[in-house]
């Protein structure tokens, strides 16, 4: 940071829940420390860990990061759906960001803008792509 000049605030730094619940302390301890420099923090894959629920009100993140696992079920799996429903409303209880991961068809996106989600990633916006291409796209 110091060599760059890069903004801290700029910066996520995305943490599992495997990793939160493996050692739960240390962890929290570390993220606090790099929270008051000013990096942001989200949960990946969030529901397909250990419950983190426990964890979820100590933790000091900004995001959470739905499993593409639920997400690409929601138009047809009951289950899956009130999976999304439960962590879209439990973020918006503890004031964080959600993104939905894995989000392909305009069926799921459609769900999820209903739902209350305003952060996507997926295929149905756009597939990888070169760093030129990606400039290329961008540029006006």
């Amino acid at each position: 940071m110091e060599e760059t000049g890069t903004d801290p605030g700029c910066i996520e730094l995305e943490i599992t829940e495997s990793t939160l619940i493996d050692n739960a302390q240390i962890t929290i301890e570390k993220i606090n420390r790099l929270r008051r420099i000013g990096f942001q923090f989200s949960i990946d894959d969030f529901g397909t860990g250990y419950s983190s629920m426990p964890y979820l009100k100590q933790l000091p993140i900004d995001r959470i990061k739905i499993d593409r696992s639920f997400v690409r079920d929601v138009d047809i799996s009951p289950d899956d759906a009130a999976i999304v429903e439960t962590i879209l409303a439990m973020a918006q209880h503890f004031q964080l960001n959600v993104i939905a991961e894995g989000v392909e068809t305009e069926t799921e996106c459609s769900f999820l803008i209903q739902q209350g989600c305003r952060e996507f990633q997926g295929f149905y916006f756009y597939r990888p792509m070169a760093f030129d291409s990606f400039i290329e796209l961008i540029s006006f």
